[in-house]
């Protein structure tokens, strides 16, 4: 079976969670007046986490199909479903001097790249939570792959967001160059 993928796969999904556990401390004061950045960090969170328990449920008892088929369905829909609930749905405001800044009536904007990455996310999971249901050696493989790609997608809404300054901050200094 996969248990070897696994066996690596869970330790780093909770290395990363970790990891994106310091940067939002690292970025608490900034994120936390803000609704927007509230909601994706804990988007950010279940990319790393999810996997991870599903990859340490498939370690339980490895020869039971019906147990990881189970586990795995009840993660992926959950992971659905609280990705959704979670309305991480990223918009973008206009820039200032451009139309629709502040002091207008534009509304924002939906950002495309948030937008593609939040629904794939959502896809992921419930393509995973369907192919636990067909079951088999197979299924189990292309899970794996859609785990591993959700893992990467998770990295790189992380990498975005770490860096994300469409809102004002209220910690740190901007940046200058030297």
């Amino acid at each position: 079976m996969l248990d070897v993928f696994y066996g690596a796969f869970s330790p780093a999904c909770f290395a990363l969670l970790g990891l994106w556990l310091v940067i939002v401390q690292i970025r608490l004061r900034e994120w936390q007046g803000s609704a927007v950045h509230r909601r994706r960090s804990y988007a950010v969170a279940l990319y790393f986490a999810l996997p991870g328990i599903m990859s340490l449920l498939a370690l339980v008892n490895p020869r039971d199909s019906a147990f990881w088929r189970i586990s795995f369905a009840i993660v992926a829909l959950g992971g659905a479903i609280v990705l959704a609930m979670v309305r991480g749905l990223p918009l973008r405001g206009a820039a200032a001097g451009q139309p629709g800044a502040a002091g207008t009536d534009a509304p924002p904007r939906p950002d495309q790249l948030g937008l593609a990455t939040y629904i794939i996310g959502i896809l992921i999971y419930v393509l995973i939570a369907a192919l636990a249901f067909t079951g088999g050696l197979a299924a189990l493989r292309t899970e794996a792959i859609l785990l591993t790609l959700l893992l990467f997608l998770g990295f790189n809404v992380a990498w975005l967001l770490l860096f994300d300054d469409r809102y004002p901050s209220h910690g740190r200094p901007p940046a200058t160059a030297l």
